[in-house]
């Protein structure tokens, strides 16, 4: 699709940079071949009609030079006009006061922001301007797209959404309610193996849940990323056009969805093995000590993992790349601004997360209220999860979940835009494609942070 990020070539190298020319101007001496108006006319052995000997003794000197207020002779060529207003005199240092012909004004664009002011500003066709994004500007960027394109980014979040929540009603009330028990935690008199079975559990039912709603977020994101792209180009897509992009990557994205999860339970499930074998051997709370700090540092290795991989998703639907080669294609933009993608997407989790909590709680203690135990046995911890909680709590969930998918994708797939931009000049492209007159490597951009 020639309007989408995704057709630029992955891994392009960036325009190489222009360094501005040095400037020659002469010094304060004036033209070398001028002569002292002292010294005579002609000196011996030069030619009487070299040049150097015809300037005039009254000829004023060249930084106070104006034009002559009389007409001009016949055939003479007017003078042009003097220089307007702005431009000012060079900075001392250097020969002819230019610093050596490398002087550079506020911003570093060879002193043209001190005559105009700075650069003109980035092209911004859609969204977001095209050039590095700071914080803000990709927070706004994932807001704007939700409040331009409502309709379709909205009617594709509800519909990820309901079916995720389907989903984790179904295990909630079909599977973990049932063979998991998680009562001892709150119990002071518990024995050490019923926290450990308590705590076993409720790191399972954690982890399915967590399973469940990373699939539910890559999904979301690989079919917002679409949107997003075409936002930035400031042209509207539809809900239908979304999905035929997306179609022909559907396979490749499932085993995305599906690789990462087990990447990351396989990598807590070696950290807590040791201490579930010693466990298993009669080791007691030794083991279980050491299974808790084996899950801790997996969860470190998965966190710094799970970033790196977390731009697989919109380069495998942008650039069309397979799984293996989308999760490298992630790697290498993540690489070098780690705590930068990773601080980018936890401020962008923490205000999804407020945000739905301002919705889902409310429905929590209705849940709560209209079920069998009370409100009172919810907070006690005493009541049971029945279905009518669950249903009510899982509306709020959907509608929680339809307002922050689109803030937590669309952050993604501006990361990854950012990331492209800052490495491989991706905004030229955006620029052609978006049809920016005049835009290529040698137009004044603002410059990135």
């Amino acid at each position: 699709m020639n309007d989408t990020p995704g057709w630029a070539s992955p891994g392009s190298a960036p325009s190489d940079g222009h360094e501005p020319g040095t400037s020659g101007p002469t010094g304060p001496s004036g033209p070398a071949d001028r002569p002292d108006p002292e010294q005579p006319s002609q000196q011996p052995g030069t030619h009487p009609q070299s040049p150097g000997t015809q300037w005039s003794k009254q000829q004023p000197p060249p930084a106070q030079w104006s034009a002559p207020t009389g007409p001009p002779s016949p055939g003479q060529t007017p003078p042009p006009p003097p220089p307007g207003p702005g431009w000012g005199a060079p900075p001392p240092g250097g020969p002819g006061g230019y610093g050596g012909g490398n002087w550079q004004g506020p911003g570093g664009y060879g002193g043209w922001g001190t005559a105009w002011g700075g650069p003109p500003p980035a092209a911004k066709p859609g969204v977001i301007p095209l050039r590095p994004l700071g914080v803000g500007e990709i927070l706004d960027g994932a807001v704007s797209t939700m409040r331009t394109y409502w309709r379709t980014v909205l009617g594709i979040s509800l519909t990820v959404a309901v079916l995720i929540e389907i989903v984790v009603v179904l295990v909630q009330g079909l599977l973990l309610d049932e063979y998991t028990d998680t009562g001892a935690l709150g119990d002071p008199s518990a024995s050490l193996d019923e926290l450990t079975g308590a705590l076993r559990d409720t790191m399972l039912s954690s982890g399915v849940l967590f399973v469940i709603s990373l699939i539910g977020t890559v999904a979301a994101t690989a079919l917002l990323t679409t949107v997003t792209s075409r936002a930035v180009l400031g042209k509207p897509v539809t809900a239908g056009e979304a999905w035929r992009d997306a179609r022909p990557q559907i396979v490749k994205l499932f085993g995305l969805i599906l690789l990462l999860p087990l990447i990351a339970a396989g990598i807590v499930l070696a950290g807590m093995l040791p201490g579930i074998i010693t466990v298993a051997a009669g080791g007691g709370g030794g083991g279980a000590a050491l299974a808790v700090l084996g899950g801790l540092a997996a969860a470190v290795v998965t966190v710094w993992l799970m970033v790196r991989f977390s731009l697989a998703s919109p380069a495998l639907m942008l650039e069309k790349q397979s799984v293996l080669k989308a999760m490298s294609r992630s790697v290498k933009l993540v690489r070098g601004s780690w705590w930068r993608v990773f601080g980018i997407q936890l401020l962008a989790a923490i205000i999804a997360n407020v945000i739905a909590a301002i919705v889902v709680i409310p429905f929590t203690f209705l849940a709560a209220a209209v079920s069998g135990d009370g409100i009172s046995g919810f907070v006690n911890g005493t009541g049971g999860f029945g279905w009518t909680f669950l249903i009510v709590s899982g509306i709020g969930s959907v509608i929680g979940s339809t307002i922050t998918f689109p803030i937590t994708a669309g952050v993604t797939v501006l990361l990854y835009i950012d990331q492209r931009i800052r490495r491989e000049a991706l905004d030229l492209e955006l620029a052609r494609a978006a049809g920016v007159q005049g835009y290529g490597p040698t137009s004044p951009g603002t410059p990135g942070s």
